[in-house]
């Protein structure tokens, strides 16, 4: 679906909230720069996260644990250029909500004021309640993350499933329920088994978004870099790559530097 011209509506939590009421699913996508914002957006895209994902796909970091609060307002602001149509939700980076909600809510009021996001995630149920209440307080809306939480990995120590002992399934349905009550108005789900998250999509009013969460949740969500074949080695289970652009950009990049070693590139029709 291409989505230009009158056709232009903005997707705000209420649009998020009535696509679950009547059961259409939301598509969200990653995005960190102007120019493939605006592909993904136009092409109608609901929802794009600026996600501290670009520690590993920008910046080549191993964890997503090194980005600072300046660098995602700095992508965070390009991707806001570009859009029209999708909902701009930003990742809350590591340090900047955990200490204390005083810290949290100044970190979430510079990414709204500076980068004009529409929304702020982060990650964790019971343990950032104070932190979640008081930016929710200040009108800024809140999406939260629960399973897999990669801020969290030196913890768990493995990118594997979460939740499948039933003591930790039990913590992130109440921990669920917790951020359905305290007012969020979406739930990412990383990574936990597909029962689970249909259980919890089911009991809770609030749209759960599933990465790697199976087909029960109310919308999907996956990083652009992955989906489109741009990074390698990268291949989990509820990875679909679309594309497989790394190779293809190569091939073209190959051809380039062969027409210009070979004397191809420019010729006459593409001189002055």
């Amino acid at each position: 679906m291409s989505v230009t011209g009158s056709d232009i509506k903005r997707v705000t939590t209420h649009t998020l909230q009535a696509m679950k009421e009547r059961g259409e699913k939301i598509a969200m996508l990653t995005a960190y720069d102007f120019s493939m914002a605006r592909i993904l957006d136009e092409a109608g895209i609901d929802v794009l996260l600026v996600g501290d994902s670009a520690s590993n796909v920008m910046a080549g970091h191993e964890t997503t644990l090194p980005i600072t609060l300046d660098q995602m307002i700095y992508h965070a602001q390009s991707v806001v250029r570009a859009v029209h149509r999708a909902m701009v939700v930003v990742d809350m980076p590591f340090g900047t909500y955990q200490a204390n909600s005083e810290i949290a809510l100044k970190s979430a009021i510079r990414i709204m004021k500076e980068a004009g996001a529409h929304a702020v995630k982060l990650e964790g149920g019971a343990e950032v309640e104070e932190s979640i209440r008081r930016i929710l307080m200040a009108g800024i809306p809140v999406m939260g993350h629960l399973g897999l939480t990669p801020q969290s990995i030196y913890k768990f120590g493995t990118y594997t499933v979460r939740a499948r002992e039933e003591a930790e399934a039990q913590k992130l349905r109440d921990d669920a329920r917790l951020l359905d009550e305290l007012g969020c108005f979406a739930l990412v789900l990383e990574k936990i088994p597909a029962q689970l998250a249909k259980e919890v999509s089911e009991n809770i009013d609030i749209p759960t978004i599933g990465i790697g969460a199976g087909q029960h949740t109310d919308g999907q969500v996956l990083v652009t870099h992955d989906m489109l074949g741009i990074t390698k080695g990268f291949h989990p289970r509820f990875l679909r790559r679309y594309l497989e652009l790394f190779d293809l950009i190569q091939t073209a990049t190959r051809q380039y530097i062969q027409d210009v070693k070979e004397r191809r590139f420019p010729n006459e029709s593409e001189q002055y």
